[in-house]
């Protein structure tokens, strides 16, 4: 299905699913992308349920974190994993199966079209049924302070769901451990040069509480933001 769709195909693209306790939802998230031909790289965060043992079974290509280090450590070990073994772009996806795998075409033919984008931001902000109201304020302030800081419109800075090229992921070093990870590589990346663009996403909500702490990771975005400001 996605073969050769835009210039991407299935030997130099690469999934990365960072997960903790996703031992429900990661076998089927791992079964429906290896039916299309990717390969998947799932980061276990010190999971104490089954989701190592149940993505190595559907075919994901297992790194196994021995604690629980955060989102953004799990995402740079798989990035630095990813690069080692060769890509040309890497797909991020969450492991709760809120993504909707037909998105995917969306992202890919964002990075193809007019001059090309280096990271591809998926968008949830044009159906907000279902999203909690209190991410809905907290992802509005980010992405618009994030969006002046860089120039570039990006109207769902906190979507997990991105596309990203070799390039970027070469050049930009990045550094956050948790969740604020996501905001780092977007002004980072524009820092260095490179071209954001967003396309529409749906998002699944259920009743799951988020792992997203708003005062914590608050806190942690404002000490970012504090960080950068003294880079150049």
């Amino acid at each position: 299905m996605y073969s050769g769709m835009f210039g991407i195909t299935m030997k130099n693209l690469r999934v990365l699913i960072p997960s903790y306790n996703e031992s429900k939802t990661i076998g089927a998230i791992v079964k429906r992308l290896k039916s299309r031909g990717f390969t998947v790289y799932v980061v276990d965060d010190g999971s104490t349920d089954d989701t190592a043992s149940v993505s190595d079974r559907e075919g994901a290509i297992v790194i196994k974190n021995k604690a629980n280090l955060g989102k953004g450590a799990s995402l740079r070990r798989g990035f630095e994993r990813i690069l080692r073994d060769g890509c040309d772009a890497v797909l991020i996806m969450d492991g709760d199966d809120q993504h909707d795998i037909a998105d995917i075409t969306h992202l890919l033919k964002k990075m193809h079209e007019g001059r090309g984008a280096d990271i591809v931001v998926g968008n949830r902000m044009f159906d907000t049924i279902g999203m909690p109201r209190t991410r809905i304020v907290v992802n509005w302030l980010l992405s618009g302070l994030i969006s002046g800081i860089t120039g570039q419109y990006v109207p769902d800075t906190q979507c997990g769901f991105r596309l990203i090229k070799r390039e970027v992921l070469e050049k930009v070093k990045l550094e956050s451990s948790n969740f604020e990870i996501e905001s780092e590589m977007i002004i980072k990346g524009a820092k260095a040069g490179f071209r954001i663009d967003s396309a529409p996403v749906k998002t699944v909500y259920r009743n799951e509480k988020s792992r997203i702490n708003p005062i914590i990771d608050t806190i942690r975005f404002i000490a970012l933001m504090i960080k950068l400001s003294f880079k150049k």
